[in-house]
């Protein structure tokens, strides 16, 4: 059986709802392919930021350059100038474009800093990172049960500890967004697109797996896809977009890219690498593969529908007051509270005498009034402990739970308390950034937020492990996300765009929604170029 339309596009995130938008809103007839039976893919369980610079929403225009400075300041080589420069330009036409064509809204998360706010072109204020509000899937009709999720939250970003809120809405509210099926968070923005497609006549098909791309003669013409009624081909009259995610969780993809150990991805397991291999396949040229959107996780035993083993990003719970991180020696390592990104070099660190990497396996370790009072993954204050959470009444027998040498953690628990009691950090400077302060506790000043010694016993130890948002390594491509062969030349009828190419701002993670602004920028240019001319 056959099926045609302009574009098609294979993969139903982020990258691919805003490539389908966009190509619908320029004219063209377009067909989204999603193997899985329910679409949103990684952007569906994340906080649905976006990091977009010289957006409309920010208090007063900066241009372009004060975003490059700041990439460019970051740089370690990743960074090529034609993406990056697409990207830096585009970011806050995107948002427009999502904004006069769909129901999604945006604001700013108000004193958001950008993660390396010492460098130049920061922004320690913040102004760049964009909540995506909420979105009431009471009113997608039969799609609302076909978007994925993981935990549904009736507030939206801003509303919580992870946009700097400190309180809650008042319960009327909560229960009249709870009536309507509100959505905050990485589900608005998917059901926000969602219903604007489908509102411009987009064909969206679920549990349709991308085989193999059609190619005759070189150009790519279609696609070969898996159905549940059988094999069939998909025609592309103008172009095939790929935006399948990232290939985190295929084993054999990320023991071949990787620059590291990671256990324990937290995005969805369908991020098999499948629209990576068809890419390879058709000769693009591949860049970034060793980096990804890195970030600390808990296994708590949870798992996804399939069976895989769930994880838990560990943003905060690392940052308040009372908690510190050791290594199977017992010492702290790295500044606790820095960004979840950046944190993935302290834990990958490879140290060449013991030929091992010393900082992993990591323990977070807390004390009893740091469990009385914040939830560590989920398990909540007051609640009992869960067999992944390890407890003990000393810090010694502590230390023996975990393996590490006799003294090591008193010894290490004390030079730390010492310095926190002053609010000061001299191993490692916590506390001095205004990102380690953010997703603290702000009703202490100063460091305080984020330093406080550990004191009360019992305590207690989780195994923090080295885990993915999601790679962002892949094809190369031209600045309108048109992929290109290992001679630098254009592979005629195909584009890519999100987690599935080598990422516009490379291994950077800029700030809260570093991953979202790429990939929407890029999903929404792919759309535009292949529903143009050819």
């Amino acid at each position: 059986m056959t099926h045609s339309a302009d574009v098609i596009i294979i993969g139903a995130g982020a990258s691919g709802l805003i490539a389908a938008l966009a190509a619908a809103r320029h004219g063209a007839s377009v067909i989204v392919l999603e193997k899985a039976a329910q679409l949103g893919g990684t952007a569906s369980v994340s906080g649905g930021i976006i990091w977009a610079p010289d957006n409309h929403h920010m208090d007063e225009p900066e241009g372009r350059e004060p975003a490059l400075a700041y990439f460019r300041a970051l740089d370690h080589g990743d960074l090529r100038d034609e993406t990056l420069e697409a990207f830096v330009d585009h970011a806050a036409e995107t948002i427009r474009f999502l904004e006069d064509n769909s129901r999604v809204r945006f604001t700013p998360l108000a004193s958001y800093p950008d993660y390396y706010e010492d460098r130049p072109g920061a922004r320690p204020q913040g102004g760049r990172a964009l909540d995506s509000g909420l979105f009431a899937f009471s009113e997608l009709g039969e799609w609302k049960d076909k978007v994925a999720a993981a935990t549904i939250y009736p507030l939206t970003v801003a509303e919580t500890p992870l946009g700097g809120a400190t309180g809650m809405p008042e319960p009327a509210v909560l229960g009249e967004r709870i009536a309507r099926d509100m959505r905050g968070f990485g589900q608005s923005l998917v059901g926000g697109m969602l219903e604007a497609c489908l509102g411009v006549g987009v064909d969206i098909r679920l549990e349709h797996g991308a085989i193999a791309l059609v190619r005759p003669d070189g150009l790519v013409s279609g696609v070969e896809v898996d159905t549940p009624d059988g094999p069939a081909t998909f025609t592309a009259n103008r172009g095939v977009i790929v935006a399948t995610g990232g290939f985190e969780w295929n084993r054999d993809l990320a023991q071949t890219f990787l620059r590291g150990p990671m256990h324990y991805p937290a995005s969805p397991p369908t991020n098999q690498g499948d629209g990576l291999k068809l890419l390879m396949k058709a000769g693009a040229a591949l860049g970034n593969m060793t980096n990804a959107w890195w970030c600390p996780t808990i296994a708590t035993g949870d798992c996804w529908s399939d069976g895989s083993p769930r994880a838990v990003p560990v943003l905060i719970e690392r940052t308040l007051p009372g908690s510190i991180i050791i290594n199977q020696a017992g010492q702290r390592f790295c500044n606790e509270a820095v960004n979840y990104s950046a944190i993935a070099g302290a834990f990958q660190a490879f140290d060449p005498n013991s030929y091992a990497y010393n900082n992993q396996p990591a323990w977070l370790v807390f004390d009893a009034a740091y469990k009385a009072k914040w939830p560590v993954a989920s398990a909540q204050p007051g609640a009992p402990i869960p067999d992944w959470m390890i407890e003990a009444p000393t810090l010694a027998a502590l230390g023996d739970k975990l393996g590490v040498p006799a003294g090591a953690l008193e010894a290490t628990v004390a030079s730390f308390n010492t310095g926190a009691e002053q609010g000061v950090d001299p191993a490692f400077n916590r506390g001095a950034a205004n990102y380690d302060r953010f997703y603290g506790d702000r009703s202490q000043p100063g460091a305080r937020a984020t330093l406080g010694p550990l004191h009360d016993a019992p305590f207690y130890a989780v195994q923090l492990h080295m885990g993915v948002l999601g790679t962002n390594g892949g094809a190369r491509t031209d600045d309108v996300g048109r992929v290109l062969d290992h001679e630098g030349a254009l592979i005629p009828g195909l584009y890519a765009a999100g987690n599935v190419i080598a990422c516009p701002t490379g291994g950077i993670y800029a700030g809260a929604g570093g991953t979202l602004g790429p990939a929407l920028t890029f999903g929404y240019l792919a759309g535009c170029a292949a529903a143009g001319p050819n």
